[in-house]
């Protein structure tokens, strides 16, 4: 089911903080709440090599979610830093995450987000043309690659609204996967999917893992969370459990 893809080593900017792909030193975050202010994350130190499978637990609202948006960009510390591969990416500007974001951070939501007008192939160039990465045929072969890849390829010229839920998930992994990035991150990528098709996905993330990728992942689900090389239980804002990496089991699908 995986083929392998040429894959991009990311640029190191040296420096103590380049012997880990993540770093979170003192990670606070702070939301202004008509009760007051809330602290979501207190103080988060975390680091996360390359090639490391790592799940993210958590009841509902104990920050895993903020955890992730600090990793990924989306939304910026109250104080502490945040580093990627050396890049201090907590002084970023909006423009400089955006495209920063763009070609060393996929990001797999758990409600998919396809854009609804386009088709699936155009969904998972979308990424590529935002960030002008490769020719237009370049950009059209790779979509059908990474779709060929999660096995959807037949679906390339329908709209999402067309295919399943579980083909869904998939288009949106490839749309993640779309300029090669390092690290991608997946919110609850299993929620809303049959038992049989998120172990595919699961399979699926594994695979990717083999090849050296670095996937975090937000789950509720605690057995796939141990299924994980790594894994990190956030409770009321706070890094509790941070288990011992082991040796990650991948079946034949």
């Amino acid at each position: 089911m995986f083929k392998r893809l040429i894959q991009r080593e990311p640029a190191l900017d040296g420096g103590e903080h380049s012997q880990h792909l993540i770093v979170l030193r003192d990670v606070k975050k702070v939301y202004k709440t008509d009760a007051g202010d809330f602290l979501a994350l207190k103080g988060i130190d975390l680091t996360i090599d390359k090639g490391e499978f790592v799940g993210i637990v958590g009841k509902s609202g104990s920050g895993k979610s903020t955890l992730v948006n600090m990793i990924t960009g989306i939304d910026r510390p109250s104080s502490g830093e945040v580093y990627m591969n050396g890049t201090a990416i907590h002084h970023f500007n909006e423009g400089q995450m955006a495209k920063w974001r763009g070609v060393t951070m996929g990001v797999v939501f758990q409600f998919f987000q396809l854009l609804p007008t386009l088709t699936v192939i155009e969904n998972v160039m979308l990424p590529m043309d935002f960030c002008n990465m490769y020719s237009w045929r370049e950009r059209q072969d790779r979509a059908m690659e990474l779709l060929r890849l999660v096995d959807v390829e037949t679906q390339a010229h329908k709209l999402p609204t067309m295919i399943s839920g579980g083909q869904q998930q998939r288009v949106a992994i490839a749309r993640a996967l779309a300029n090669d990035p390092p690290i991608v991150v997946a919110d609850e990528p299993t929620g809303n999917l049959d038992s049989r098709t998120a172990e595919q996905v699961f399979q699926l993330f594994a695979g990717l893992v083999a090849q050296g990728k670095t996937f975090l992942m937000v789950t509720h689900d605690d057995e796939l969370a141990e299924r994980m090389s790594r894994v990190i239980t956030i409770t009321d804002g706070e890094l509790v459990r941070d288990s011992a990496p082991v040796a990650l089991e991948m079946q034949e699908s």
